[in-house]
């Protein structure tokens, strides 16, 4: 009800989004970019719904470096664009692909539109520049493809049917690899780490989405609202709940200071959303002009990593399996 029907979801935008690509790429018009910038917002958006399920086939193609791997390398992308010299398939690439490649491509290129389709139209390494965006595309929708491919054939049963309470097992994997994402890649990379958290000063250069500007806190909520929906059980597609960690909670009757846990860890999502809804959409001018209020989000988002991390894995019997090396 959660897991299989997002990846179909987004795997219907990843299609999209190479459709658009490749009929940009055939004829480079300002119109047809503004198409296929719509479907790489609607797909980066759906991304969000997944991201987290860095799982099974996932874990093994380490999907969710290959799609979002920030800050990108413009620079390092157009020498070997235009030396006609890279391999989207090397470690080294990763900051040079999937979403953030997109936005270097279809917004960082130039100042304008019209200066953007001349790249891609007239420019001398017109055809390199085009080849590399429909690689970047392809690559995003055969990678999702492959991961739904494998939740819907043999891993779907297995993952299920793999109810070890080791390491190795499910509910103890998914709870570190749910808790993982949202303390590295939610709370410290699309929050902390821009606005400074874990530096001597703010890095306004590494917050998602940095050449289109105004979608970085979009891109936010909608996933401090998955990760909300799926610690609730919630099915991705209608309002039912099911069986999840909330329920699990629930059902050990775990307390926290007179208060129900589940309800402390649900109040604790709502409270950063309501933080993060203050923030500018474009997150380079919020640090900029005032920086607390992304500390605000941040230290939101860190009262839920003690929620999860320690009282619930503690309640439900689970180590964490991964290193914490932020020093916070």
């Amino acid at each position: 009800n959660i897991i299989i029907p997002a990846f179909e979801d987004f795997k219907s935008s990843t299609t999209a989004l190479n459709q658009s690509a490749i009929q940009f790429i055939e004829e480079p018009t300002e119109g047809n970019l503004g198409d296929l910038r719509n479907a790489y917002l609607d797909a980066y958006l759906k991304f969000q719904n997944v991201s987290m399920f860095e799982i099974g086939k996932a874990e093994t193609l380490s999907y969710r470096i290959n799609l979002n791997t920030y800050p990108t390398d413009g620079p390092g992308m157009i020498s070997h664009i235009e030396e006609g010299d890279y391999n989207l398939e090397l470690p080294s690439s990763f900051d040079e692909q999937g979403f953030p490649a997109l936005d270097f491509l279809l917004y960082g290129l130039a100042e304008t539109d019209g200066e953007i389709v001349a790249i891609y139209s007239t420019s001398e390494n017109a055809a390199l520049y085009k080849d590399y965006l429909g690689e970047v595309a392809i690559k995003i929708d055969d990678l999702t493809k492959a991961v739904l491919d494998d939740w819907k054939g043999g891993f779907r049963d297995a993952f299920v049917g793999n109810t070890s309470s080791s390491n190795t097992g499910s509910v103890d994997k998914l709870a570190n690899d749910y808790i993982f994402y949202f303390e590295k890649y939610l709370r410290a990379g699309k929050v902390g780490i821009p606005a400074g958290v874990f530096s001597a000063t703010p890095l306004p250069q590494n917050v998602e989405a940095f050449y289109k500007r105004d979608i970085s806190k979009q891109l936010l909520i909608r996933a401090i609202s998955a990760t909300q929906d799926f610690f609730n059980g919630k099915h991705f597609i209608g309002s039912a709940t099911g069986e999840s960690f909330k329920s699990y909670l629930d059902f050990l009757n775990t307390v926290k200071n007179g208060e129900d846990l589940s309800k402390l860890i649900d109040d604790q999502f709502i409270a950063a959303k309501e933080e993060a809804n203050v923030l500018k959409d474009d997150f380079v001018q919020q640090i900029e002009a005032d920086n607390n209020k992304m500390i605000s989000v941040y230290e939101e988002l860190q009262r839920n990593v003690i929620l999860l991390k320690v009282d619930m894995l503690q309640a439900l019997d689970i180590s964490v399996d991964y290193v914490d090396a932020d020093g916070d």
